[in-house]
């Protein structure tokens, strides 16, 4: 697979990562470990070099990275997370230079690695000034358990700040299709600066693969039940950006999650999106989007078609659009 900078920091990473959330946490019961390890390995087997956990997914899901990639680690970068309470994001934010340091020796556990490629603040906390929190970053790379910094669903102010104390590899937010706000300021304040872009939630959380509809039942322990755009009103609105997809995606002889990844791909060459999956089919599908190449017409033509196109429903529930927006 084809590899990419992350902006200027040196960073390269697989042009398409794994995101390992939904293995274990917030897209219901997740996966046994064995197969979570079969499925990171099945990844790394077909070009990825650029996996995504974090604190916040539970023991288990450091445990599963650490695990799978035991055996190639010089050959991966890994990045994980820290800034809730515990770990657990309905405590709220903790970014306090000894709980970042805390966070980081109970990763290296878990992972059973001596240093950690990619450590991002999970969310902007407002009650630890963000020099604070990139200076102990800093401490962690000088003393070798951390080799790049990077911050998740930060606004530019934020990324200035922590810029200017410790350089910034990646900023990790949500982007898509359907989510396309980093466009207003923070892309622009990533060019400039030299930092690449990790989408999460490249697929709309699932939306824009096609499999989701109105009609769709999700486990009760999935977070998606409490998104306002996916009720089930909101996907039925939504429905008209799946099916442009898939007119596309006919044409391109691709999928409607390929032609969502290749379009994110076809922004800038700093990004490497991070769809996650727990089913290897899904998986062979996603990193497929690596060999669709959408010309510029390609472009135009969706930009065309989604200028007709409004989306439904906010990204968040109000609770937590307020913890972002801090």
């Amino acid at each position: 697979m084809e590899k990419r900078k992350l902006g200027t920091s040196g960073l390269e990473v697989s042009a398409l990562g794994l995101g390992c959330m939904g293995l274990s946490f917030g897209l219901g019961p997740g996966v046994a470990p064995d197969e979570g390890i079969k499925l990171i390995r099945a990844a790394f087997d077909q070009g990825v070099t650029f996996f995504d956990t974090a604190e916040a997914y539970g023991e288990l899901n450091e445990t599963m990275v650490g695990q799978a990639l035991a055996s190639v680690r010089g050959q991966v970068v890994i990045a994980t997370k820290f800034g809730f309470k515990n770990g657990a994001p309905p405590e709220g934010m903790d970014s306090r230079p000894e709980r970042i340091r805390q966070v980081v020796e109970q990763s290296l556990r878990r992972m059973k690695t001596d240093y950690i490629d990619l450590l991002y603040q999970h969310r902007v906390d407002p009650n630890v000034p963000m020099a604070d929190v990139a200076g102990a970053v800093k401490d962690l790379i000088q003393e070798g358990k951390v080799k790049y910094f990077g911050l998740s669903e930060a606004g530019a102010a934020a990324i200035r700040q922590a810029h200017a104390v410790q350089p910034l590899s990646a900023l990790q937010s949500e982007y898509s299709l359907w989510w396309r706000e980093p466009e207003q300021s923070v892309l622009p304040t990533l060019e400039e600066l030299g930092i690449g872009f990790v989408p999460f939630s490249p697929l709309g959380k699932g939306f824009l693969t096609g499999k989701i509809d109105e009609n769709t039942e999700f486990d009760k322990n999935d977070f998606r039940n409490t998104v306002p755009r996916f009720s089930p009103e909101a996907r039925q609105a939504n429905q008209a950006l799946v099916n442009l997809l898939g007119t596309i995606a006919t044409d391109k002889q691709a999928t409607p999650a390929q032609i969502a990844l290749a379009w994110l791909l076809a922004q800038k060459p700093w990004i490497a999106p991070i769809p996650g999956t727990t089913k290897l089919h899904r998986l062979e599908e996603n990193l497929g989007a690596a060999q669709v190449h959408l010309t510029p017409a390609d472009l135009q033509r969706i930009e065309q078609a989604l200028a007709h196109v409004e989306i439904q429903g906010a990204r968040y529930n109000e609770k937590s659009q307020q913890a972002i927006n801090r």
